[in-house]
């Protein structure tokens, strides 16, 4: 049989879409390995990444965590099972180390980009530094902020299928048991739903990055704005 007709006919069976071990169950389950883990990247790496972009103090520390890209993330998994036990923890310190990389990055580089003419003038408009982050490199560093979330985002979808690995639920569970079991349609049906998983996530990321992004951003975010035009914006947004 062509593994493809086997995968598309395990896909159409209507047993595999209900009960606690269906698609629908798994695909929430992996949402929520997911979001658990993005949402963690996110609350570590953006600060830091503004912090480092605004100050420009510890620009070694973006490069230093790039590096972590290069740790292989089953063998982390192991290796944190082994010290912590199995449960979600493991899973989810293994894939936050894979979330921070792109999102640390994506924050430091959005920051480091802005017009220094924008930041000069929100200074000369008398606003404070903690303003000037918030209210002006933010706002202009969300088109790669934005990348990096969609980075780290899909990076995780596809790398969450490790959870199965040590017994936990997702995705990967039908990859996982499908190599036990040598059910190679269950294996190939399982890896085109996280495909397209992750094409639709990255979908509305992407609408949802057009909709934060103000229009001027969107095709160019590193464009260097009018410099005669900086301080008519910078007094807007003090107003």
């Amino acid at each position: 049989m062509n593994p493809f007709t086997g995968a598309f006919d395990w896909l159409g069976d209507p047993e595999n879409w209900s009960g606690s071990e269906g698609i629908p169950t798994r695909i929430l389950e992996h949402l929520g390995y997911t979001g658990l883990t993005v949402l963690l990247g996110i609350v570590i790496a953006v600060p830091i990444g503004a912090y480092v972009g605004h100050t420009g103090k510890g620009g070694s520390i973006v490069g230093a965590v790039n590096g972590l890209r290069a740790i292989p993330e089953l063998g982390l998994l192991v290796l944190l099972v082994l010290l912590m036990g199995i449960g979600v923890l493991p899973v989810t310190i293994a894939l936050v180390v894979l979330a921070i990389p792109p999102l640390l990055a994506g924050t430091y580089s959005g920051i480091r980009n802005v017009d220094p003419a924008t930041v000069d003038a929100a200074r000369g408009m008398g606003m404070k530094e903690w303003r000037v982050l918030w209210s002006v490199e933010l706002p202009n560093a969300l088109p790669l902020i934005m990348a990096g979330l969609r980075a780290a985002t899909l990076q995780v979808i596809a790398t969450a299928t490790i959870a199965a690995y040590v017994s936990l639920g997702g995705l990967g569970r039908f990859v996982i048991d499908g190599q036990y079991a040598r059910d190679f349609p269950q294996m190939l049906g399982g890896s085109i739903v996280i495909a397209v998983l992750a094409v639709a996530i990255e979908g509305l990321l992407q609408l949802a990055q057009w909709l934060v992004v103000s229009r001027g951003l969107r095709n160019n975010p590193t464009r260097r704005r009018d410099r005669r035009a900086v301080p008519a914006a910078i007094a807007t947004e003090t107003a």
